[in-house]
């Protein structure tokens, strides 16, 4: 009991000093609930929010956690083709983190560039995901400590075509019906999340105006949500099991510093 005492003290001293810093590919695809966790913390935040034209940091000395957010691009997507979005670059500023023993997330389009930056290619999803759907915990899932609250199954945020690419060393930790590659574990502190646990509903509404004509050529989709729902989903449950999982995952991180 003194043991764990002692490392719950020694985490909440480290854990005031931390710094998130988020690269953010589109205004509508922001930090969500990653925000409000952080600030409810009291981490410092730092931001590239390359589609207004912010820099990819060029030190990673004083990043503590790094989060890749979504986007509407692909791994393979061209400066050609999105100006404002390097994934060279980005993939780069990853495997220096990773490398450095920085804690790394990665969510949709994020999850996939990490899985680029560790050689292993995205892939097309077999469905078409956008709204709240459930996903399962693998058996590698339910031995995770990281994941011991989630629910199984638990509701969750989706909108993706593609999921990460696969390492021999990773584990998959979540699937859902229509993609077999949830969260995924590439190392300790390196997670992809192709779902969305981070919406909410000022998040929703951002999403639903940028994405009127995606939304209506998918109605025929089986695991896409029309606007009335998507607005309808309750985002409360799932941003609490993001919480605990950052909460997890940063005493993870300051114990292995």
């Amino acid at each position: 009991m003194l043991d764990y005492i002692k490392t719950v003290l020694i985490f909440l001293e480290r854990s005031k000093k931390l710094h998130i810093h988020f690269v953010i590919h589109e205004l509508f695809e922001g930090p969500g609930a990653f925000q409000i966790w952080a600030e409810t913390r009291g981490y410092s935040i730092g931001y590239s929010r390359v589609y207004a034209g912010e820099k990819l940091p060029l030190s990673i000395e004083g990043i503590d956690l790094l989060i890749v957010l979504g986007g509407p691009q692909s791994p393979s997507t061209t400066v050609e083709e999105c100006p404002h979005f390097d994934a060279v670059s980005e993939i780069a500023l990853i495997n220096k983190c990773i490398k450095a023993g920085k804690a790394v997330l990665g969510v949709c389009l994020g999850a996939q560039l990490i899985g680029e930056a560790l050689g292993a290619k995205y892939e097309h999803s077999p469905e078409k995901e956008i709204g709240c759907f459930p996903i399962t915990l693998t058996e590698e899932g339910k031995r995770s400590c990281k994941f011991s609250h989630f629910g199984s199954p638990a509701v969750v945020g989706h909108w993706h075509n593609d999921m990460p690419g696969l390492t021999e060393e990773c584990k998959v930790i979540a699937y859902s019906e229509a993609c077999p590659r949830q969260i995924i574990e590439y190392q300790n502190l390196v997670y992809g999340f192709q779902c969305h646990l981070e919406f909410n509903h000022e998040l929703m509404e951002l999403l639903i105006e940028n994405s009127v004509a995606e939304l209506s050529k998918s109605s025929d989709h089986r695991f896409v949500q029309q606007p009335e729902q998507l607005r309808k989903n309750d985002y409360k449950v799932m941003n609490e099991n993001l919480f605990i999982f950052l909460d997890k995952l940063v005493m993870d991180y300051t114990k292995s510093e």
